[in-house]
């Protein structure tokens, strides 16, 4: 398997030297008839040093992840390609810091509906107008503001533990639409947060196999399907408002005729905003019912706010507050982590702080996070942290990040 994902990573790079000899800025276009087409490659990787006692801890039990006081690691190494063909869209992304294990997209494996875990997205889309906009594949669920935000566009070096508790990427059909109410808004059809700015209102709808690349579900002999809605408003980058509801069929994964297993359901409401130097956001999950487990429950509250005081030096505090209930008699655990820290970049060939020049500058950064763990739930005990992940001790993690 590892011979395929050289010989994978070596076409990649093929193709990638191609377009770039063939155009600056790594697309190639052509026209296909009447059609004008375009290919796009890009990609990210982020290279870290990670540290601290709560490195060692991951979700509820103790599993080591580094054995020293330091360790080195990627957390992300990925390339992709988009293509376009008048109202046609397709979008491949590949993690080369993936393993290729099948990882059963909602359903068992034997189905035909699987796919390696390296395979982040891989679906077409079609765009009938802004307002209607069709994607077919493997795509990010519309489930959690944060986590349909592009990696490599984070305020920290990595996404919190209230990332657990969305439907991850799945194979399934989406309809979506954005800047509904307003004209003038450019819609591509790759959308799947709210990576530019609009006017006006968006949605997204989907239904897809069970969620089994959530931390909150399982995939197993006996699967379901699953389903998200999203509502959202804009008005420019000042505001961003989005609620949605998600739900994962028999999030157990095992025969439901002979197993109490219950859907996993969470509700999520965000809120964004942009104000030149000054970013602030917030979030939160409402989780019922993880991995099928009846009253098994979880909420998160998040709050991130960064500040320019420099054009390429922005201080950053994150706060995720998480309350966790493992059944209706068990003791609810409670688990903070803080990050503070900064963002260094590198380059940043913009002087304005708009969200399009904030997006350009993280194309070449450092990253410097300490997190810090409080609550009942950092420590041992009848009052250990229940909830699906999150660092339960202090810890710190310096990254490099790259893309182009």
């Amino acid at each position: 398997m590892k011979k395929n994902m050289i010989k994978l990573a070596a076409g990649a790079a093929a193709v990638l030297l191609m377009a770039t000899s063939a155009q600056a800025g790594y697309t190639m276009k052509k026209k296909v008839g009447d059609v004008d087409t375009k290919l796009t490659f890009f990609g990210f990787a982020q290279l870290e040093a990670v540290g601290g006692d709560g490195m060692q801890i991951k979700e509820a039990g103790s599993v080591a992840k580094a054995n020293s006081d330091v360790a080195f690691r990627a957390q992300r190494i990925r390339l992709g390609w988009k293509y376009v063909a008048g109202k046609v869209r397709g979008k491949v992304f590949i993690d080369f810091n993936q393993n290729s294990d099948v990882n059963a997209v909602g359903s068992d494996a034997t189905d035909g509906a699987s796919m390696p875990k390296y395979i982040k997205d891989a679906f077409i889309s079609y765009v009938a107008d802004p307002a209607f906009v069709i994607k077919a594949g493997l795509i990010k669920m519309p489930n959690g503001m944060s986590f349909t935000m592009p990696g490599w566009n984070l305020d920290i070096a990595e996404r919190a533990f209230d990332k657990s508790l969305v439907l991850e990427r799945n194979i399934g059909l989406m309809v979506s639409g954005r800047g509904i109410g307003y004209e003038g808004n450019k819609v591509n059809g790759f959308e799947m947060g709210h990576e530019r700015p609009w006017k006006g209102f968006g949605y997204d709808v989907m239904v897809g196999n069970q969620a089994s690349r959530s931390a909150a579900a399982s995939s197993k002999e006996f699967g379901g399907l699953s389903y998200a809605v999203r509502g959202m408003y804009d008005y420019t980058e000042k505001i961003h408002v989005e609620a949605s509801y998600a739900v994962s069929e028999n999030a157990d994964g095992n025969d439901a005729l002979t197993t109490n297993s219950e859907d996993y359901s969470n509700i999520n409401v965000g809120i964004d905003s942009n104000l030149q130097k000054l970013s602030l956001k917030a979030e939160y999950f409402n989780a019922h019912n993880i991995k099928g487990v009846k009253d098994y429950d979880e909420d998160v509250y998040t709050a991130t706010a960064g500040y320019f005081v420099m054009p390429n030096l922005e201080l950053v505090a994150k706060h995720i507050q998480g309350n966790a209930q493992k059944g209706t008699n068990a003791n609810t655990t409670h688990l903070g982590n803080t990050y503070l820290g900064f963002n260094l970049f590198l380059s940043q060939p913009y002087s304005d702080y708009s969200r399009k020049a904030k997006r350009a500058r993280n194309q070449h950064k450092v990253v410097a996070n300490y997190i810090l763990a409080s609550g009942s739930g950092a420590t041992e005990g009848a009052e250990k942290w229940t909830g699906l992940s999150g660092y339960r001790d202090d810890a710190f993690i310096i990254q490099y990040q790259f893309k182009f």
